[in-house]
């Protein structure tokens, strides 16, 4: 029988020291190396609730956001989205999810002189409209699309 305790504890510490061997070199630096993570934006559950919590204040649409999504999804736990930003000083690109439980559903930051590309899944609880939202130069960007999800992903 596999004590997955003891499995957990030598997976957390061997991250750990990785961690702090590459600090030691001085290839990441403390505080880096903790993704920034808006706690509050990822744990609120209504749209209105998450651009607050990311500090929206005001919001445009942009052309030059690129966001590519099916529009049916046969599995809501696995909906693939590609967001590519052609806005200038790109910082940060945020995939979000109009009506999953929580409605951010990821978040991707870069640093200046980075191609702003980002492709990955989320799960969608239902047909919903999937918001990527850009922060370039301290405002915020959008574009939007619906997915309709024909077989449940989160919660459905």
């Amino acid at each position: 029988m596999i004590n997955l305790e003891r499995r957990k504890a030598l997976k957390t510490g061997s991250g750990l020291g990785m961690l702090a061997i590459l600090s030691a070199m001085g290839l990441i630096q403390p505080g880096v190396s903790l993704a920034n993570y808006e706690k509050n934006a990822f744990d609120a559950k209504s749209m209105s609730e998450t651009l607050e919590a990311l500090g929206v204040h005001a919001l445009e649409d942009n052309s030059s956001i690129r966001l590519t999504v099916p529009e049916i999804a046969e599995n809501g736990a696995v909906v693939p989205i590609t967001v590519s930003s052609l806005i200038e000083h790109t910082e940060q690109i945020f995939v979000l999810v109009e009506k999953n439980p929580n409605v951010l559903a990821a978040s991707f930051t870069f640093p200046e002189g980075t191609e702003s590309f980002v492709t990955t899944r989320v799960k969608m609880r239902e047909t919903s409209l999937v918001i990527a939202l850009i922060k370039a130069k301290g405002k915020f960007y959008r574009t939007a699309k619906e997915v309709k999800v024909t077989a449940g992903g989160c919660g459905g």
